[in-house]
Parts: C-alpha cells; sequence; structure tokens
C-alpha cells in the first residue's frame, strides 16, 4: 500500500503541474464549461484511448498517458464546477483554483485508500484495457444522469463516479509506467 501511495501522489503532481501550467496559460477558462460539456471531453479522451488500445495505425503522436492525465484533470474540473457551480466568466485566481484542485483530490485519494483497502489492491491484477472500459462504462452512467436531471433511484451520483474515473486513470498511469520501467 505504501507504494501505491507514493506511485499515485507522483503522478497527481504531475497531471496538478499541468493543470496549473495550464491554468497560467488560459486562466480559469474552464470555469465556463457546463459539467456536461466536461463529461463530453473526458468522453472523446477515454474514446481515443480505446482507439489507441485496439488499433494499430496511430496518426496523432500522442500516447495513452496524456489521455489519461485530462481524464483526471477534466473530472476535477467537473467536480471543482458541480462544487462551485458554473461561471459566466473566468472567475478564480491561481491560488483559488490550486485550493479547489487540491481539495477534490484530497477527497479522492481518500476515497483509494479506503477502496484498495477493502478490496486488497485487486486493480494490480487488471488490464489497462478493462480500466479504459471502467472509465467508459462510468461515463455513460454520468451521461444517463445527467439526461436524468441528476436523479438517481439507487445509485451512487454523478461526484462518485467521477471520483472513480480519477482513480482508474490513476491505476492506469501507474500501469503504463511500471511496463515502462521492466
Amino acid at each position: 500500500m505504501e507504494v501505491t501511495q507514493k506511485q499515485y501522489k507522483a503522478i497527481i503532481y504531475e497531471c496538478r503541474t499541468l493543470f496549473k501550467n495550464k491554468m497560467a496559460d488560459y486562466g480559469a477558462a474552464w470555469r465556463i464549461l457546463r459539467v456536461p460539456s466536461l463529461t463530453d471531453q473526458i468522453f472523446i479522451k477515454a474514446q481515443r484511448i480505446r482507439g489507441l488500445q485496439t488499433h494499430k495505425e496511430q496518426k496523432v503522436p500522442e500516447g495513452q498517458e496524456s489521455e489519461f492525465i485530462g481524464i483526471i484533470n477534466y473530472s476535477i474540473m467537473a467536480l471543482i464546477q458541480m462544487d462551485q457551480g458554473v461561471a459566466e466568466q473566468p472567475d478564480l485566481t491561481l491560488d483559488q483554483a490550486l485550493q479547489f484542485y487540491d481539495a477534490q483530490q484530497s477527497l479522492i485519494f481518500e476515497l483509494m485508500l479506503k477502496k484498495n483497502h477493502d478490496y486488497g489492491e485487486a486493480w494490480r491484477e487488471m488490464r489497462i484495457s478493462s480500466l479504459t472500459d471502467l472509465i467508459l462504462q462510468k461515463l455513460l452512467r454520468v451521461k444517463q444522469i445527467e439526461e436524468n436531471s441528476g436523479k438517481t433511484l439507487v445509485s451512487e451520483g454523478i461526484d462518485a463516479n467521477y471520483h472513480d474515473m480519477v482513480n482508474y486513470a490513476v491505476f492506469a498511469l501507474i500501469h503504463l509506467q511500471e511496463q515502462t520501467y521492466q
């Protein structure tokens, strides 16, 4: 579990650094995006990953890693939007955005620790393609909940699905890094 925590934190540091640098370049322009728009951005990234995993030919030189990072950052942005509401104009400073990012990531990390304890790190035996499929399944669930105006009868809400997508994407990135070093 200590190894997982170290790997997890290293990946989140990389994702947060990219988020921070993009905030420096673009400001908080993402604050105008409605949650379904962020869901669609994540869906595009997950579909591309699945395509990379199933097709032999790749025409864009970016690999799975950047797409999984995008899933993590867009999911955290969606959670911030759900918590703070959508803005009409960019309204966050870099420091404010990072505080919101860190708060969401802290919740997601704690969830990972609890689930990892209960499931015994079963994700380590999973394939990256299975993690991708689970992300896509979560996205389809989110889209359905969005179509239902956020109402569910017995299911977890949208936020729980975003939490799981972040954790699945981190796990996939850990697997990809471990493949690189073998």
